[in-house]
């Protein structure tokens, strides 16, 4: 399903019209990865985010609500260290696990969007965030996993 335009967590393309041949989820997972979520233009004028992350649940209408709150979510750099994406009827499902450094601290997030799309563009998407984990959060992760694979 991905796009030969999208490697690497980027888009390239180089013109506005090649750039809209490219399927909105590769833009948006492009800037997602990229930290360029400003630039993205992948919504309907009145698409819905419905957020759900730890202990909080909102939601946002509008490409630039939607903008703004990824733009906080997504403000730096990073890559997927996994990318999972299966088509749905009217749109796709997009799991991933996402990696970034923010102020010098090693980051990762596991993300699940149930995207819909409508006349080529991204209707409502739907977000499941497990959080933002620092690396000291991380290694506590991993020595609880050791530690119960252990118990097996």
């Amino acid at each position: 399903m991905p796009s030969t335009a999208f490697t690497g967590g980027q888009i390239r393309a180089q013109s506005n019209a090649e750039l809209d041949a490219v399927p909105p989820v590769d833009r948006f997972l492009s800037a997602v990865a990229g930290a360029l979520m400003a630039g993205c233009d992948v919504w309907t004028p009145d698409a819905v985010l419905d957020a759900t992350v730890p202990e909080w649940r909102f939601r946002c209408v509008g490409p630039d609500a939607i903008r703004t709150e990824y733009g906080r979510w997504f403000a730096d750099p990073g890559h997927f260290e996994s990318l999972r994406r299966l088509p749905i009827v009217g749109g796709e499902v997009v799991e991933y696990t996402l990696v970034w450094t923010e102020k010098g601290v090693p980051h990762t997030g596991h993300h699940l969007h149930v995207l819909e799309l409508t006349d080529g563009l991204i209707s409502r998407d739907t977000v499941f965030c497990g959080g933002r984990w620092p690396a000291s959060l991380l290694a506590e992760m991993e020595a609880a996993q050791a530690a119960t694979d252990a118990g097996s």
